[in-house]
């Protein structure tokens, strides 16, 4: 719902792309929501994989390969979980980063890492944020706002620096001043 509410938005802070990354992404999640009904929910693993299907054909451009390898590699974690704790969320999100990189490797010859300017720079401090305060003991809820302040304060770093991969990766040093809409996306 929040990714298809803020298409537009998205689609405006696609200023370095192509301008199309709030359509691209809200497409597949459009087609999500119309067979959530048919999606097995019993097993978080199954059903995120099952998800990163529908997002791998429905999202546009690079966006389904990207995010779809995400939910991926965060699916496959979670295979015969039927709850998540708060180390659970960030080990998952911690592989849907690793499928984020391995594409890119396999598609690009080089995965995103911080700094490259892409979804990576707010998804790796989320994930490692939410495992940290795990380790720390932190409650669940404590542990995701913090993983949301990570990922807020990752994309917004990006207006720091020139973009080394991803569309925007095509203009460089243009693209200071402005966040990457991947990150920015994932962060909201």
């Amino acid at each position: 719902d929040i990714i298809i509410e803020n298409e537009v938005p998205f689609c405006d802070a696609d200023k370095m792309g192509d301008g199309d990354f709030g359509m691209s992404i809200a497409k597949g999640f459009k087609e999500l929501k119309k067979e959530w009904a048919s999606r097995k929910k019993d097993d978080i693993g199954t059903f995120l994989v099952s998800c990163s299907k529908i997002i791998k054909e429905y999202c546009g451009g690079a966006s389904g390969p990207i995010w779809g390898s995400a939910f991926s590699y965060a699916g496959k974690a979670m295979i015969g979980k039927s709850e998540a704790n708060l180390k659970d969320i960030g080990v998952m999100l911690q592989e849907a980063n690793r499928g984020v990189f391995e594409t890119g490797e396999k598609s690009f010859g080089k995965g995103a890492v911080v700094g490259d300017k892409t979804l990576v720079d707010a998804l790796k401090p989320c994930a490692d944020a939410i495992v940290n305060a795990s380790l720390d003991g932190e409650k669940l809820v404590d542990g995701l706002i913090a993983g949301a302040k990570a990922s807020v304060e990752g994309a917004n770093n990006t207006k720091e620096f020139s973009a080394k991969l991803g569309r925007a990766g095509t203009v460089g040093d243009k693209s200071i001043g402005y966040p990457d809409a991947g990150a920015y996306g994932l962060s909201v």
